[in-house]
């Protein structure tokens, strides 16, 4: 059950300070999903760099057309609105700067040991190999949300996968407001960052867990059977698409796919 205060936006805005690239921020106790929230609004004319945030999603979605699922209070979903300046062949590093972000505002806010908080391509954060955060970006025209969904207090009963944690379970800090600040001041930097260069292939590869292991990558979710590739991932490409050696020999580039990491 919930363990901490909601978001206070006020606050939240505060300590982001006036220059920013978010805001406003619109705070939600409960919404369907505030992707599809923010989606809306940005066909409506919103304004980029606005924020919408939740503490209980009733409709949240993951890759796929996925369920995502929480207790109310026990996580923080946020969605913000973004204007792009590389070609959209390069938006596929757009989830992966958002993990760059989310992992490393919680290293900073809780102070865990480095090597503690990783990421597990392309859309995963991973919290002592377990699943912490989901993300999700979609494009709206010339512009794109970026969303993800930040398990803060949630307990192992409540936890959306098996394979998850939360801050809590974790032993660590998880007050929502100063932690949700660390994340955005950390995606305010590194999608700069993404701005001027098109791509953050170092950067990355310093934090993704997946990199370098053996993996399998299903390429047909719904029947992971019917499709899918062994190998040792070596790397990102410039577009931030999965380069995998197979155990056939053959390099393969993916762009999409479920990976599971093999121990």
């Amino acid at each position: 059950m919930p363990t901490t205060a909601p978001v206070d936006p006020v606050e939240l805005e505060q300590l982001l300070g006036k220059n920013s690239y978010w805001g406003p921020i619109q705070w939600r106790p409960e919404t369907g999903s505030t992707n599809d929230d923010l989606v809306a609004l940005a066909k409506k004319g919103a304004a980029t760099g606005l924020v919408v945030m939740s503490e209980h999603q009733v409709g949240g979605r993951a890759r796929f057309d996925r369920v995502w699922q929480d207790t109310a209070g026990t996580s923080v979903a946020t969605s913000v609105l973004v204007a792009p300046t590389p070609p959209p062949l390069q938006w596929g590093w757009l989830s992966l700067l958002v993990g760059v972000a989310v992992r490393e505002g919680v290293e900073n806010y809780t102070g865990a040991v480095p090597g503690r908080v990783t990421l597990k391509w392309p859309n995963d954060v991973l919290l002592d190999e377990r699943k912490i955060c989901g993300i999700l970006s979609e494009r709206v025209g010339d512009r794109a949300v970026l969303g993800w969904g930040l398990n803060v207090s949630m307990s192992q009963e409540e936890l959306p996968v098996p394979t998850g944690t939360s801050l809590l379970l974790a032993g660590l800090p998880h007050a929502k407001t100063p932690l949700m600040a660390a994340v955005l001041q950390a995606l305010d930097h590194w999608f700069a960052v993404w701005q001027r260069r098109g791509e953050i292939r170092e950067e990355y590869a310093r934090v993704c867990a997946t990199i370098g292991r053996r993996v399998t990558v299903h390429l047909d979710f719904e029947h992971p059977d019917r499709g899918s590739i062994t190998g040792v991932a070596t790397g990102v490409d410039r577009n931030g698409a999965l380069v995998v050696d197979d155990d056939q020999g053959t390099r393969r580039v993916l762009t999409a796919g479920d990976v599971v990491h093999l121990r």
